[in-house]
C-alpha cells in the first residue's frame, strides 16, 4: 500500500523502511560509474531520442544516479525528484508530457532551472523482493510523446537494470560467503589449537591422580584409592568427550552454533571449575539464579575455562574470590566474571583481545602471560554472535562481560 501527501510534497510508501533496507541491501549507493549501466542508460536515451537518461536511486533525502547520461550531477534532493513520485505511482511507467503543467512539479528547481525539464519518463526497477529502488527515466527539454514501441523498449532495458542490480548483489553475497568459509577455516584453527592447551589441564589431574593411585596401591588399598580411582575416570571421560565435540567442529564448523543443547547453568559452571587446577583459597560466587540454557557446551565451556582460569593465574590476594553473575533479555544470554585479581591497565583493555598483543605480566605461578587465550575467545563470542568486553582496575579486580545471541 502507498499514500502520498499534498500534490508539492515528497510521496512515500507505507512500507518505507523495508524499501529503503531493501534498496541498502544492494551497497550500490555512492559507488563508482560502472560501463555495464552506461550502457544501457544511453540505450533508453537513443530508443526515446531525450538528450537525458538516468538510473536514479530513491533514497532517504536524495535520488541517487547510478548512471546519469547527459546530466553532470550524480544526485539531487528528495524534494524534486521525480522518481519518488514513479516509484509510487502504481504504474509501469509514469510519463509527464509537460512537467511545467503538471501541479506537482511546475515549481520544481529542475524544471523552473536546470536542467528545464519538460518531459519526463519513469519506469519503477522492482526487485524480487517487490520494492521500487528507484527508476529507469528519460527527461526531455521539450514536450515530447513516446510511442508504443519506445514505451515497450524502455521497460525491458528497466528490467535488464533490475537483473544486472540482482545479479551484482549476489556476486557481493557470494564473495561475502566465501570470506566467511575462509575466517571460518582460520577461527577453528586458533580454537583447536587453544582447546587443546586447555586440555592440559585434565590431562594433569589424570597424571596426579594415576600417579598418587600407583603409590596408594603400593600400600593397604583405602576408601580414598576409591576416590582416586573415580576421579580419574570422571577426568578421563570428560576429556573423551571434549576431544569428540572439538573433532565434530573440526568437521563442520557450523556446528559450533547449530549443535546446542540445554545446559543447567550452576552444574555447567561446577563442571568448568573440575577441569581447572584450582588453588585452596579460591572461591566462587555462583549466580543468583540456575535457569536452563540452550546454547553450545563446548563454546561455553571453553569461554569460561579461559575467563575462570586466567582469574586464578593473574591473583596475588590471599584468597581468590572470582563472582560470576548472570542476566538475560529477549536476544541475550549476559554473563559477568569479576575477580579481585591484580587487574589490567585501561591502556590495555581492547589490545588483550587482539591475536598479535602479548600482554607481559607474571602469573601465580611465575609464567608470563600471552594473551592468546582472550583473542580466541572474542573470537569465539563473535561467531556465536555476541560480544566480549573488560573493565578493571589495578590493584582491585577485572570483570569481563560475555553476551551470546540466544
Amino acid at each position: 500500500m502507498f499514500y502520498q501527501d499534498q500534490p508539492n510534497s515528497t510521496p512515500l510508501s507505507l512500507n518505507e523502511n523495508e524499501r529503503l533496507a531493501s534498496l541498502r541491501s544492494y551497497n550500490i549507493l555512492d559507488t563508482a560509474a560502472e560501463k555495464d549501466f552506461d550502457d544501457l542508460t544511453t540505450l533508453a536515451s537513443t530508443i526515446c531520442q531525450t538528450p537525458i537518461a538516468l538510473i536514479s536511486l530513491v533514497d532517504t533525502e536524495r535520488q541517487w544516479f547510478k548512471s546519469h547520461i547527459g546530466l553532470a550531477a550524480s544526485e539531487t534532493p528528495i524534494e524534486q525528484s521525480f522518481c519518488a513520485h514513479a516509484i509510487v505511482s502504481y504504474n509501469e511507467i509514469m510519463i509527464v508530457d509537460d512537467a511545467r503543467k503538471d501541479e506537482r512539479f511546475a515549481d520544481n528547481p529542475l524544471v523552473t532551472g536546470n536542467p528545464k525539464i519538460v518531459f519526463y519518463a519513469g519506469v519503477p526497477l522492482i526487485n524480487e523482493e517487490g520494492f521500487a529502488l528507484g527508476t529507469l527515466c528519460v527527461i526531455d527539454q521539450k514536450k515530447k510523446q513516446l510511442s508504443a514501441e519506445q514505451t515497450t523498449a524502455l521497460k525491458v532495458v528497466a528490467k535488464q537494470v533490475v537483473d544486472k542490480l540482482e545479479l551484482r548483489r549476489k556476486i557481493t553475497d557470494l564473495q561475502i560467503a566465501n570470506q566467511e568459509l575462509r575466517d571460518a577455516n582460520v577461527f577453528i584453527q586458533k580454537f583447536a589449537s587453544t582447546a587443546a592447551h586447555d586440555i592440559k589441564n585434565p590431562l594433569s589431574s589424570i597424571l596426579l591422580t594415576s600417579q598418587a593411585l600407583k603409590i596408594r596401591l603400593q600400600k593397604l588399598q583405602d576408601e580414598g584409592c576409591s576416590r582416586l580411582i573415580d576421579l580419574n575416570i570422571t577426568s578421563t571421560t570428560r576429556l573423551i568427550n571434549l576431544l569428540d565435540e572439538m573433532l565434530d567442529y573440526s568437521k563442520d564448523p557450523s556446528l559450533l552454533i547449530a549443535k546446542k543443547s540445554e545446559i543447567d547453568l550452576k552444574q555447567a559452571i561446577k563442571k568448568v571449575v573440575s577441569m581447572i587446577n584450582t588453588p585452596d583459597n579460591l572461591e566462587i560466587i555462583l549466580p543468583d539464579t540456575n535457569p536452563k540454557l540452550t546454547l553450545s557446551t563446548v563454546a561455553f565451556e571453553q569461554i569460561f575455562i579461559n575467563l575462570i582460569s586466567n582469574a586464578i593465574r593473574y591473583n596475588d590476594k590471599n584468597q581468590t574470590i572470582i563472582a560470576i553473575r548472570f542476566a538475560e533479555d529477549d536476544e541475550y544470554y549476559k554473563f559477568e566474571v569479576e575477580d579481585n585479581g591484580i587487574g589490567i591497565a585501561e591502556t590495555y583493555h581492547e589490545k588483550i583481545f587482539s591475536n598479535s598483543f602479548t600482554l607481559k605480566i607474571t602469573d601465580r605461578y611465575n609464567k608470563k602471560g600471552t594473551g592468546i587465550g582472550l583473542a580466541t575467545v572474542k573470537d569465539l563470542v563473535t561467531v556465536l554472535k555476541g560480544n566480549i568486553y573488560v573493565k578493571s582496575t589495578q590493584g582491585i579486580g577485572t570483570t569481563f562481560f560475555v553476551s551470546i545471541k540466544k
